[in-house]
């Protein structure tokens, strides 16, 4: 082998050029061929081996940690060239030292592009845990992947200038000033994603609302510089990580942990409907059973207070039960009884300040059901029986007129059926 080479090497030398240009094509093909054997044999088996010793379940991970090495394998036919340019006869110095310092230069960014997707990985098998959108680590990452990056790119201008890496790194000293005005926007974010992850303020799947960043929906992604919300209807809305710590949002998140859902809603009630109960009003508010109880405490209470005027009949001297005061305790007792209320919290029933509008007798309780659709079934449920069946206490709802025209009757509808067809 030896002899034929210096045959030939004897028989090219009229070619000054020529057995330069063959030992090139040699080196370019022994690159090749090392990249070759690195990507169909070395990191085949690699990637049985992998996959062998891999859990089955885990098959998407592993398919995200295989994608590391390829990255890896393109610095295999750089390395081949570093170190068999210098072979190379008659190859002028400059060319060498060009060559050599491209490849290294294309090695680090190799290492630094294989670095970048070994957080990837990392990233993605952390969210497979069930606590990881508690506290997510994708931004610290990404600070992690621009330090790889920067690094990196000083590393590729020192070796393409010929300058040591610390010589390049401690001038960079002097343009901290600039380097600090040019990633303000990054330093204020990572801060902020520092104190999100602390705090646990904003987490993966949290529903939070931000009118300022006309966001309504739920938290999808947390970066080094956005949050992703997804709004209730269906847009995307990105929001600067540091508004999270400057400006107000609501969380909903502590709705869903308590396992109860707010109702706050007020029934206006008309004020000329409120009245005092005569002995026909009493009898017929017996009906109802969920208000024994409270007939039997409330009977016993204006007996005593009565006891205290006896022998003036004047009515204006005594106390009595009112429509309004009925039906208020009849709507607390239904809500207790209701299966959909949480009975563990707070339950209210409560007049407001009258106004132009009525009586607000506002309902305030919690569903055991924080689903929105399931929630506002339950809303529902209940005002449709609370006002369906206001009538039985002689109220009625405020309610502004409209333009319809109106049905004018002279007769008292509560009147018996004999007198009205008289009236007629």
């Amino acid at each position: 082998m030896s002899e034929w080479i210096g045959r030939l090497q004897t028989s090219l030398e009229p070619y000054p050029w020529a057995w330069t240009g063959i030992a090139l094509c040699v080196l370019i093909f022994a690159a090749w061929l090392a990249n070759w054997l690195t990507r169909h044999v070395l990191l085949r088996g690699l990637r049985r081996l992998l996959r062998a010793t891999m859990h089955r379940e885990a098959g998407h991970d592993s398919e995200v940690r295989l994608s590391v090495i390829p990255r890896l394998a393109n610095a295999v036919p750089a390395l081949v060239l570093y170190a068999g340019v210098v072979a190379v006869p008659d190859l002028p110095p400059l060319a060498v030292t060009v060559v050599r310092a491209l490849c290294q230069a294309f090695v680090v960014l190799t290492l630094a592009l294989s670095a970048a997707r070994a957080l990837d990985v990392f990233n993605r098998m952390y969210e497979r845990k069930p606590k990881a959108h508690e506290k997510p680590i994708k931004g610290y990452l990404q600070v992690a992947k621009i330090a790889v990056y920067v690094l990196a790119a000083i590393s590729i201008f020192a070796t393409l200038v010929g300058a040591k890496f610390v010589h390049v790194l401690t001038g960079l000293g002097a343009m901290t000033a600039v380097t600090m005005l040019i990633f303000q926007d990054t330093i204020l974010s990572f801060v902020a994603s520092v104190q999100i992850g602390s705090d646990g303020r904003v987490r993966l799947g949290d529903w939070i609302e931000m009118p300022s960043q006309n966001a309504d929906g739920e938290v999808t992604d947390i970066a080094l510089h956005t949050v992703t919300v997804q709004n209730w209807d269906k847009t995307i809305t990105t929001i600067p990580t540091k508004t999270l710590i400057s400006d107000s949002f609501k969380n909903w998140r502590g709705m869903s942990e308590a396992g109860g859902r707010r109702i706050k809603r007020a029934m206006h009630i008309d004020q000329k409907s409120v009245r005092f109960l005569d002995q026909d009003g009493l009898g017929s508010m017996r009906r109802f059973r969920l208000i024994d109880d409270y007939w039997n405490e409330k009977q016993r209470e204006l007996e005593a207070w009565n006891a205290r005027f006896d022998g003036q009949a004047d009515a204006v001297n005594t106390r009595r039960a009112t429509n309004l005061g009925t039906y208020r305790a009849y709507v607390e007792r239904y809500l207790r009884a209701h299966s959909a209320v949480r009975q563990d919290m707070t339950l209210l029933v409560r007049q407001l300040q009258p106004g132009e509008t009525g009586i607000p007798l506002e309902v305030y309780c919690f569903t055991n059901d924080t689903r929105w659709g399931a929630y506002e079934g339950i809303q529902s449920d209940i005002f449709d029986h609370l006002l369906a069946i206001l009538p039985e206490f002689g109220l009625s709802v405020f309610q502004s007129s409209s333009d319809a025209p109106l049905r004018i009757s002279l007769t008292d509808a509560r009147a018996p059926a004999h007198l009205r067809d008289m009236a007629h």
